[in-house]
């Protein structure tokens, strides 16, 4: 039996119209138990009354009612109605009198299909199954493209229809239009780098430019030179005079990716910047200021690194005034099918391709994937679909890797770890933040950061 009732996705809802009781009667039965909700309608004005009341997945239509029994003209005006109603409702025909003509005709005036009857319940359920999926996938995008999905300036997006996603959003809206530092937090691939640009585009810098720069990627000879600029001469290679990034940056925002890389060494130096807006041009005298909005970006905890000393303790206060983490795509379940529909179509129109059919079978497989590469891991697969599949994705298109199903604590985070642990630190000492921190090995104001982090509230009980 075909589950259509799947985790992070409504019911489908069909409405099925016939004059009919046996008809009806035998409809219900076997769509309720191939996975669908139904009502019914015995005739077009009653049909016209529920769909104007609730949301359907598709209707199914009977061609035949009381005025005459062959003809099919009170099924072809219902069909026109209710696409003038509801234009995106997919309409599947059915009559007992099959023809050429009229299927023709219910195609032309808004059926998206036919059916004969008496039916073939696999014929049946497959064209149906095939709509709705259909349907919802135009929905979804549609719906990403406007406000669910906020989509930026180079087409990239960031879907937020689950619960973790929408208390997120909510803090990106508030912090956008000021010019705080914000420290973006989250495993590799959540979308830190999306969310960098949605801040900036939410911000009033947004006519301004967007720089980014992967730390992990600067060579330490050229951190100065990349990220202040230099003058003719400064050093071999220094043919010309050159911005820096800050300067290239000047009244918009720098993203600094992967700040955790930086170098102990470097740290001052970007450290004055941020401090005064101060800085020189390699090989240079004259002190130059910028006005910058900063986002950093780190996969790295930033709390350890300090207590290791490989991170300057000022320096992090500096760079998280807010702090922000990105949940991984494991928690963020009710994002994933709308997320793969939106980039299966994105890369469908890259390879110039119709968008194919995403059934409930690779619904199913997406949302029970691990997703160990978060939403990149996600995009990559889609573009594999969009690239093997056919009219339809199936699941061996996805080319999904395997995992385990976590088990316990072998299977969880480093964030999910140490949320556990703060956790039961706080609880066996009663509240009390300062026993919690001793025992746990870290300073109170290391873990004042780290509940900030996770959003454990500070009720001390000292």
């Amino acid at each position: 039996m075909a589950d259509h009732s799947l985790p992070g996705t409504a019911t489908p809802h069909v409405l099925v119209v016939d004059d009919q009781d046996a008809v009806r009667d035998a409809l219900r039965l076997l769509l309720k138990h191939s996975g669908y909700r139904v009502s019914e309608a015995a005739s077009p004005a009653a049909a016209l009354s529920l769909v104007q009341t609730d949301d359907y997945a598709a209707v199914l239509v009977d061609m035949n009612y009381s005025q005459d029994t062959t003809s099919g003209d009170e099924g072809l005006a219902l069909i026109r109605e209710l696409g003038e109603r509801k234009p995106d409702l997919p309409i599947i025909a059915m009559t007992a009198w099959a023809s050429i003509e009229l299927a023709v005709e219910a195609m032309r005036e808004g059926a998206v299909d036919f059916i004969e009857k008496p039916w073939q319940n696999a014929r049946l359920l497959s064209v149906l199954e095939a709509r709705v999926s259909l349907q919802r996938s135009e929905r979804d995008v549609r719906r990403l493209r406007d406000a669910q999905a906020l989509m930026l300036d180079d087409g990239d997006a960031f879907v937020a229809e689950s619960a973790a996603m929408r208390r997120l959003m909510d803090d990106v809206q508030r912090i956008a239009v000021s010019d705080a530092a914000v420290l973006l937090l989250g495993e590799n691939g959540t979308g830190k780098s999306v969310l960098a640009k949605r801040l900036h585009q939410s911000s009033q810098r947004r006519q301004r430019p967007f720089v980014k720069v992967d730390i992990g990627g600067l060579a330490p000879t050229l951190f100065e030179a990349e990220l202040f600029g230099h003058v003719k001469g400064a050093y071999t290679d220094a043919r010309q005079d050159r911005a820096g990034r800050f300067e290239t940056a000047d009244g918009g925002t720098l993203f600094l990716d992967e700040i955790g890389n930086l170098p102990l060494e470097q740290q001052p130096k970007l450290l004055r910047v941020l401090e005064d807006g101060e800085f020189e041009r390699l090989g240079a005298s004259r002190t130059q200021r910028v006005d910058v909005r900063i986002v950093a970006a780190t996969n790295a905890d930033l709390d350890a690194e300090v207590d290791a000393g490989r991170f300057r303790e000022d320096l992090l206060y500096r760079l998280s005034v807010f702090p922000l983490r990105l949940p991984p795509l494991r928690e963020r379940r009710d994002d994933i099918v709308p997320l793969a529909r939106l980039y299966l179509a994105t890369a469908s129109r890259r390879y110039r391709r119709d968008p194919p059919v995403m059934d409930a079978a690779v619904e199913k497989a997406l949302l029970e994937h691990a997703w160990p590469g978060n939403v990149r891991e996600l995009a990559h697969a889609m573009e594999r679909a969009a690239l093997l599949g056919g009219q339809r994705v199936n699941v061996a298109d996805l080319r999904l890797r395997r995992a385990a199903k976590p088990k316990g604590m072998e299977d969880m985070t480093l964030d999910d770890v140490e949320a556990m642990m703060l956790r039961v630190a706080i609880e066996r000492h009663d509240g009390n933040l300062l026993r919690a921190a001793v025992q746990l090995g870290i300073t109170r104001q290391s873990l004042y950061r780290r509940m900030e982090k996770y959003g454990l509230q500070r009720d001390e009980a000292e």
